[in-house]
């Protein structure tokens, strides 16, 4: 998918890249990593633990940073305040605190239970971490057979802390039609400086 030009990952791995040694990327099976996107391509797994999984694998780096290609407006501040916090406690997390009200629908997608919004965060990418905390904390998942669609969340799944980093309102995720139309207006600007 493409913004103005650029595919969601090359503009992901422009943001990256001035901040790491080496920029890895899971693709699926048969893909082929774009000739301009400086990164290195492995194939990845059946879901994105595996591939983040695979990720850790071909990898030697100490620290290691996980983003979503889907998230291609990453600001190099959240990028530094990641590392940087993963370097202290060992694992970090982009976050925004919530600011709408939230709900849980009841039955008939009706008004149920409200849900008091102090104190919860968005998570985002990029999630920063020492390699070994991550992938200790990816095994036992493994070991577990335990699914998760984050890995902020499994560390803290082991009882590991993870530092919740300000994050930035632009990091949100390129999913949806109207995400496309928000992203290509930014990019706009975003492009211009």
């Amino acid at each position: 998918m493409e913004v103005a030009g650029l595919s969601l990952l090359a503009r992901s791995v422009a943001a990256l890249a001035p901040h790491v040694d080496e920029v890895v990327v899971a693709l699926p099976e048969g893909w082929t990593l774009p000739a301009d996107v400086p990164a290195r391509a492995i194939v990845g797994g059946q879901t994105r633990q595996d591939s983040v999984r695979l990720l850790l694998e071909a990898t030697g780096a100490e620290a290691v940073l996980v983003h979503d290609a889907a998230r291609p407006f990453l600001p190099a501040e959240v990028v530094r305040a990641v590392l940087a916090a993963a370097w202290e406690v060992g694992a970090a997390t982009a976050a925004l605190p919530v600011a709408d009200t939230l709900v849980r629908a009841a039955p008939g997608q009706t008004w149920g239970d409200l849900t008091p919004r102090e104190g919860l965060w968005a998570v985002q990418t990029p999630q920063g971490f020492r390699r070994r905390v991550l992938r200790e904390a990816h095994a036992r998942a493994q070991a577990d057979a335990h699914a998760a669609t984050d890995d902020a969340g499994l560390v803290a799944r082991l009882g590991g802390r993870v530092a919740l980093v300000p994050g930035d309102a632009r990091l949100f995720k390129v999913t949806a039609p109207g995400d496309l139309a928000l992203a290509t207006a930014l990019a706009a600007v975003w492009d211009a400086k």
